[in-house]
């Protein structure tokens, strides 16, 4: 039996039981009243209804929805005319039929409230058009409550019964394909706006049908809609959009109801029209302008449980359709991995958003989706990964006065010590609070991010002062980990430091030489080496063989070693290189963790050794 079929039986068998409306009412717990004739199932509402004319207006409204769902196909069959004449005629005659008296603002407003019921969504069709309201909450058939204004308040509507609200919910979910029963008893879906529905039934839910419509405005946000906000300044939304235009990968944190999506779909407004953009949902919201854009959304599985697209699925397959830039509406499980990948692999400047508190839980949180995958990676390769693909972490907030705020820009800029490193560039100070609403302003923190020369190799122009960003001090120069838009490691570097510390020192001493910290530094170029352990280690020999002779003595004088390194899984490798120079009578040794100054160098390992200084030959 079908929803549609359930609900005109349940309806019929209510007018079948009501009797004609008594003149009083009766009492029921806990002390509401209601009419006798209302079945059980009917007779809460929003509002208590308390006077002999609301239960009239309840009574009517029960038996119109019998006869518009007895002609529900016929009403359809039309033209909106024609829909509502047709339904003026049903109310008239129930009205007729049973005696009632309602005046022309009773009437009309019942006419109203039907002809929702057929093309709209019933008791959600005023809220939803009304611009102010940014979500509707449906808590069973009694409650329904609204967002405004960042405020939350229960309005007086109401559905009839549970009946009720399932057919709303099937209304919405039927033309996208999707289903809610017992067996699947949550649905995500969307309104034609672009409005996202989540909607859960019994047995999970415990007080009837839920609806949470989280509302999209017809006509998308722009910049200026959002300054006039307060979500953000002009000059910050510059910033965002030279970040956009230089092809930083961004996260777009925050809490529940703080407005990742909507400010996600601005940033992405940024985006140059001449790029091909692969947008990927579980319930496609975005609304792009640009003209190449491709919008995928992933599908549940059907009634048998097969057909099932997910957004890693897709996410795999947006990797073939050669994108400029992926947008993920929102990661919340194993995509991130793929997410990353993309980011990490072409697919710069893409976007995605994640629930976090902070912008650090947003990256703790990157690490337990990635893990979610089932993989069994070590923890130091997924914040290598996180490290590598994310440039910035935008993050919003929704305060106590219920406005919406940008509340940090951070930069993800590195990995040290295990630890993905992160700065604040931008945070939100609060100044005070004027008519209950909360001032304040997002400021520079003073600190110069590592990625400032990603600008000018990109061709954007930031304007004079650079946002307040301060300028680069030659003495202190800015200091870059490994990551996208410094040193994708530090074999990329060249600065002297680095070089002094790969060199080490050698001092001799009662016949003796003693050799530290030979680093994988190219003697010619002055940078660390590239590749792993095993170039590393094969430098590290080649620039301790030159140390000992530069001291006088040689390899076979060494009686003493040292070699740390950066990672206990290299020794395997580093000793393939290790047994090329010394062979198995080599000299007494140990091992070391490398210490951290190497270890921000980038360097994989670092010898040492204590040699002899032969005799002095000749005379």
């Amino acid at each position: 039996m079908s929803l549609l079929e359930r609900q005109l039986k349940a309806q019929q068998a209510e007018i079948q039981r009501a009797e004609p409306p008594p003149a009083e009412t009766v009492e029921a717990p806990p002390g509401t009243l209601v009419p006798a004739i209302i079945p059980p199932v009917a007779a809460k509402s929003a509002v208590p209804r308390n006077t002999v004319r609301e239960e009239m207006l309840h009574d009517i409204r029960i038996r119109m929805q019998g006869e518009v769902i007895n002609a529900f196909d016929t009403l359809l069959d039309g033209t909106s005319t024609d829909t509502r004449s047709k339904i003026e005629g049903i109310v008239d005659r129930v009205i007729e039929a049973n005696n009632f008296a309602v005046t022309r603002d009773e009437r009309m407003k019942l006419v109203e409230e039907m002809l929702n019921e057929i093309t709209g969504f019933g008791p959600l069709e005023p809220l939803l058009n009304d611009p102010t309201i940014t979500e509707v909450m449906v808590n069973g058939p009694d409650h329904i409550y609204i967002e405004r204004k960042g405020k939350i308040i229960r309005v007086d509507s109401f559905f009839l019964n549970e009946e009720h609200v399932l057919r709303i919910i099937d209304r919405i979910i039927t033309p996208l394909g999707r289903r809610i029963d017992e067996t699947s008893p949550r649905v995500d879906a969307r309104l034609p706006d672009g409005s996202r529905v989540n909607a859960i039934i019994a047995p999970l839910s415990l007080i009837g049908p839920v609806i949470t419509v989280r509302k999209f405005s017809k006509t998308p946000y722009t910049v200026d809609n959002l300054i006039s906000f307060g979500t953000a300044t002009p000059e910050m939304f510059e910033f965002l959009r030279a970040c956009i235009e230089a092809r930083l990968n961004v996260f777009v944190s925050g809490g529940t109801g703080s407005g990742k999506t909507t400010f996600l779909n601005v940033l992405s407004s940024f985006i140059p029209n001449d790029e091909r953009i692969v947008t990927i949902e579980d319930a496609a919201e975005l609304q792009l302008r640009q003209e190449h854009v491709i919008t995928l959304e992933a599908r549940p599985a059907n009634i048998e449980g097969e057909g099932e697209v997910t957004i890693r699925d897709l996410l795999r397959n947006a990797m073939h359709m050669r994108p400029d830039r992926i947008i993920v509406g929102e990661c919340r499980a194993g995509e991130a991995l793929d997410m990353l990948s993309a980011m990490t692999t072409g697919q710069d400047g893409s976007l995605s958003t994640g629930h976090a508190n902070t912008p650090k839980d947003m990256l703790r949180r990157l690490e337990t989706m990635v893990l979610m995958t089932g993989y069994e990676l070590p923890l130091r390769a997924i914040r290598e990964q996180i490290a590598s693909g994310v440039d910035l972490l935008v993050h919003t907030g929704r305060l106590k006065d219920g406005s919406r705020k940008v509340t940090n820009i951070t930069e993800v800029y590195g990995i040290e010590d295990d630890e993905i490193l992160t700065q604040d560039i931008f945070t939100y100070v609060q100044t005070g609070i004027v008519d209950n609403k909360i001032q304040g302003e997002l400021k520079p923190t003073g600190i110069r991010p590592t990625f400032m020369a990603q600008f000018a190799r990109t061709g954007v122009t930031l304007p004079p002062g650079e946002f307040g960003i301060p300028p680069e001090d030659p003495a202190n120069p800015v200091r870059v980990q490994k990551g996208r838009f410094g040193l994708k490691d530090a074999s990329e570097t060249s600065d002297a430091s680095v070089v002094k510390l790969g060199l080490g020192r050698a001092v001799k001493a009662g016949g003796m030489v003693y050799i530290s910290a030979i680093g994988p530094i190219d003697p010619e170029s002055k940078r660390v080496v590239r590749g792993g352990i095993k170039e590393h280690a094969r430098q590290c020999l080649i620039n301790l063989t030159a140390r000992l002779a530069e001291a006088g003595t040689s390899i076979e004088h060494v009686v003493w070693a040292n070699w740390s390194l950066r990672e206990p899984s290299d020794f395997e490798i580093f000793n393939e290189e290790w047994v090329k120079v010394f062979p198995a009578d080599g000299p007494v040794g140990q091992a070391t963790v490398l210490p951290p100054l190497q270890r921000r160098a980038g360097f994989r390992c670092v010898l040492g050794v204590i040699a002899e200084l032969p005799a002095p030959t000749g005379g």
